[in-house]
């Protein structure tokens, strides 16, 4: 069983006093990698190395936790991915790519939904960790402290995070908004609108901080409208908001949101892009099959899905560069949702 998951969320419940695998790979001079491994898979570490290691464990007081402890039974072959909503369309293609991926590789690939929410990833991570050789963390809710307590225990991989210490993989989707961005300023647009995903995403951050720095390095307005859900009823409620704000031009924090605001404005009377132009994010299955199609901002999302993989295997077995952040870039795909600023308007 995972050690005290449940107190985990937040941040919280961490014991800054415990001596941690960190202490033991400093004191003995190997990665935390190979402690974790020395106490949950002492085969795949050398017998000189795994005596060192527990030798400084054993000098400064390390005491591994129950989840670090080797033969769990079933879990030999099996990867976890998390993913913060099963139903985004987002998420299919890293999915069935990951899931072929670790086919190929010969292991089982266990899938969870968190369901948006830190406290449902980990009671899922709490309940299904153990019986796994490692996860796969995709657009984690979880605190940066809470990832790497878990990854104590088991090998894990962030995907659309980065953690200072773990195999990170990040789409640039910060580069995106500031293509989309500049699209807009071409356009005429001198205001413009984030419509922000959960204020518990790290991407969300970065996208808004990359659509924030690039509207003032350009000279034009850009404001934070949100947090929304990141699905089309918050689409909904973002298209209430931007009506208010006055914005000519808006850029969502994911294609669903931008589905459902492109919905309430159209039922508004309001017309794309000729009153008001919008940008989505992930280039999801459907955002080019709306009236008018969605310009959005696309990353690999397959790719990702086997390179989390790939570098999941590389941690299993010692190979894996455990600092080393993988970065895909993104781009901007054009559609009719945008379309030059509204000369009633003046520009704003």
């Amino acid at each position: 069983m995972l050690p005290a998951v449940a107190t985990i969320t937040g941040g919280q419940g961490v014991d800054e006093g415990r001596v941690t695998i960190y202490d033991v790979a400093r004191h003995c001079g190997v990665a935390a990698s190979t402690v974790s491994r020395t106490f949950s898979n002492p085969s795949r570490v050398n017998a000189a190395t795994r005596e060192r290691v527990r030798a400084a464990a054993r000098a400064i007081g390390y005491q591994p936790r129950p989840l670090a402890r080797a033969g769990s039974p079933g879990r030999g072959r099996t990867l976890m991915l998390v993913v913060t909503d099963i139903a985004n369309p987002y998420y299919a293609p890293l999915i069935k790519a990951a899931q072929a991926r670790a086919i190929e590789r010969d292991f089982t690939l266990a899938l969870t939904d968190s369901d948006e929410s830190p406290e449902v990833e980990a009671r899922n991570l709490r309940q299904l960790l153990a019986a796994t050789s490692g996860g796969i963390l995709a657009t984690s809710r979880l605190s940066d402290d809470v990832v790497r307590q878990l990854a104590q225990h088991r090998a894990l991989v962030v995907v659309n995070r980065e953690i200072h210490g773990l195999p990170s993989l990040v789409v640039d989707t910060a580069g995106g908004m500031r293509k989309a961005v500049r699209h807009l300023a071409a356009l005429g647009h001198r205001r413009i609108a984030y419509l922000s995903g959960p204020r518990s995403s790290w991407v969300n951050g970065q996208r808004w901080r990359a659509a924030r720095e690039e509207a003032g390095a350009l000279g034009i307005r850009a404001g934070f409208l949100g947090p929304f859900a990141p699905n089309q009823q918050g689409g909904h409620e973002a298209a209430d908001a931007l009506i208010l704000d006055g914005a000519t031009a808006a850029i969502a924090y994911n294609d669903l949101i931008a589905l459902g605001t492109l919905q309430r404005l159209q039922l508004a009377g309001i017309r794309l892009p000729g009153q008001i132009s919008l940008i989505g994010c992930d280039d999801i299955f459907g955002a080019g099959l709306t009236v008018p199609a969605l310009t959005t901002i696309a990353g690999p999302a397959a790719k990702l899905g086997r390179s989390a993989v790939d570098a999941l295997c590389a941690d299993l077995t010692g190979r894996g560069g455990h600092e080393v952040t993988q970065r895909f870039d993104a781009h901007l795909v054009v559609r009719g949702s945008t379309g030059p600023a509204p000369v009633a308007t003046g520009g704003n």
